[in-house]
């Protein structure tokens, strides 16, 4: 198998308005917490500029595709009216991940999509969104406060022999997220292998693509634990193998 130091992971960035140094600008941005969770596991992160041209060329450069937390989509992606709870949303943003994230599944390519890249993936194959997820009192109750993970920690559960239980260790994960959206109607092919206990849908993958898929409703680079993008990177060095015994 390749080594994980001949592994490039390809991280899709955020573009937004930033500040830094002396500059107030558009930037491409990915929060150091992934591109750390990446490179501890001895792999390389690529970050990937937000591009309207077709992925299939970026595609051959890198062995695993990864697609983190950030903006509402679009409704419109999934075929819905913007509810008033939706909050602002980056159309050049999601199809550009949404290209990529079809190809990279088409081939079999190893994907780990976190928060709005679980939604993505779900997207991505013709699933839906609920717009806005509250609980009982009201308030998004998988995102307590903006912009921190406090009073979200809880428990998912996994099923059984899926990617998420076997690359997590066992059927019972703790978990903190930041969201306040969630999977609705699944997508075509798409299973559900991780719930919170509220119900809410944690885990999805793909058991009978042609590759390792998986997407996850937390924030698991927020966290100590690495198992999760250890199991992600070990896909992604099979895949470079088997690519380099058919040449």
């Amino acid at each position: 198998m390749a080594t994980a130091g001949e592994i490039a992971i390809g991280i899709c960035a955020v573009r937004e308005r930033a500040r830094w140094a002396f500059w107030d600008q558009t930037a491409h941005l990915v929060a150091d917490t992934y591109v750390e969770a990446v490179q501890s596991t001895g792999t390389h992160a690529v970050l990937l500029p937000v591009d309207a041209r077709t992925p299939e060329a970026l595609l051959d450069r890198i062995d695993g595709l990864m697609v983190i937390g950030g903006a509402d989509l679009d409704p419109d992606t999934y075929g819905q009216p913007r509810s008033r709870h939706t909050e602002a949303s980056y159309r050049d943003r999601d199809e550009s991940e949404l290209a990529l994230t079809r190809a990279a599944v088409g081939r079999g390519l190893p994907f780990l999509g976190i928060c709005r890249g679980m939604q993505l993936l779900n997207v991505a194959l013709g699933g839906t969104l609920n717009q806005h997820l509250v609980g009982e009192d009201g308030v998004p109750s998988h995102r307590r406060i903006v912009g921190t993970f406090d009073g979200t920690e809880h428990e998912i559960d996994l099923q059984p022999g899926s990617l998420a239980e076997q690359a997590l260790g066992g059927p019972v994960h703790e978990a903190r997220c930041h969201h306040h959206q969630a999977v609705d109607r699944v997508g075509e092919g798409l299973t559900v292998s991780g719930r919170a206990r509220d119900g809410v849908v944690e885990a999805i993958e793909l058991p009978d693509g042609p590759g390792w898929a998986l997407g996850v409703q937390w924030h698991p680079e927020a966290g100590e634990r690495r198992e999760l993008f250890v199991a992600f990177c070990r896909a992604a060095a099979a895949w470079r193998e088997a690519l380099e015994l058919q040449q």
